[in-house]
């Protein structure tokens, strides 16, 4: 079977993974209107996960000179510069699925919807902790399920079959693709972020969600990933008795930031009203569930 590595070498470049056409459209009419700004701008891009990553990847190339790693999308822009960023959007290829998958094996939006999802959960999570920055957060959050996009676009059969058994067996989808694939969506989605040269609490954060206590001086950005992925299963699940039995929370992720499961409802209600917003503002006709 192949290593996470193996499996990210054999996956096409960023712009390849999936944006929404409405949010292309929006950072265009930014682009081009005379009074844009790099905030402006940024508060699109942050949205969706392809276009994230390849902001960050360009804010994190060495030819910048820049002393510090890149882990935010207004850092990278104001990094950047706009003229570049909207060069680098331009460049994107949007609205469509892996070259070579079937359309049926993704489904674009629902992936767009999860992941903003857990980006706002993360952020809320990292509030509620009294943790500083939490934009960063928010993009270790976004990128939480990233790895599934690789595992789409290489094995998408065994990909899409780990997600039907897990659902049909009442395991975790992660165990299922280690038997079926021989690595997890956490594992590739963790090397295809190293790949890129993106900061190394990223990498960590999502490499280690599962198993937050092995990110080490990275625990914090591994356990609200972790946090914030299992709620956003809890309101989107992947595996069919999710929302039966609720969150699986690991303990150490818990403990690590001082979590009170107690808040999920509230946390969750708030994420779900921000989405809404967000959806909205996307599209006037899309429902973000």
């Amino acid at each position: 079977m192949p290593s996470a590595e193996e499996l990210v070498r054999s996956c096409a470049s960023i712009p390849t993974f999936p944006t929404l056409p409405e949010i292309y459209v929006q950072v265009r009419n930014v682009v081009d209107a005379p009074d844009s700004t790099g905030d402006t701008l940024a508060d699109i891009i942050k949205r969706d996960p392809a276009l994230s990553a390849r902001l960050l990847r360009i804010a994190n190339d060495p030819c910048h000179g820049h002393p510090q790693q890149v882990d935010t999308i207004n850092g990278a822009v104001n990094l950047i510069g706009l003229p570049a960023t909207a060069e680098a959007v331009g460049a994107a290829t949007v609205g469509r699925t892996f070259s070579g998958m079937p359309a049926c094996l993704m489904d674009v939006a629902k992936f767009w919807r999860k992941s903003l999802l857990c980006a706002l959960l993360a952020g809320k999570i990292a509030e509620s902790s009294g943790l500083d920055h939490s934009e960063r957060f928010y993009v270790a959050g976004l990128f939480r399920d990233i790895g599934h996009l690789v595992l789409y676009h290489t094995v998408p059969q065994r990909a899409q079959s780990s997600l039907i058994e897990a659902g049909y067996l009442e395991t975790s989808l992660a165990e299922v693709e280690q038997s079926n694939i021989g690595c997890d969506f956490a594992d590739v989605g963790g090397e295809f972020i190293r790949s890129l040269g993106f900061p190394l609490q990223l990498e960590q954060a999502v490499r280690w969600q599962l198993n937050p206590s092995n990110a080490g001086d990275f625990v914090l950005y591994a356990s609200i990933v972790h946090l914030a992925g299992a709620i956003a299963d809890l309101e989107e699940p992947v595996e069919a008795t999710s929302r039966s039995t609720g969150p699986s929370l690991h303990p150490d992720a818990v403990a690590a930031i001082k979590f009170a499961p107690a808040s999920i409802p509230t946390l969750l209600a708030e994420a779900q009203t921000d989405l809404q917003r967000v959806v909205h503002l996307v599209s006037p006709l899309a429902k973000a569930a």
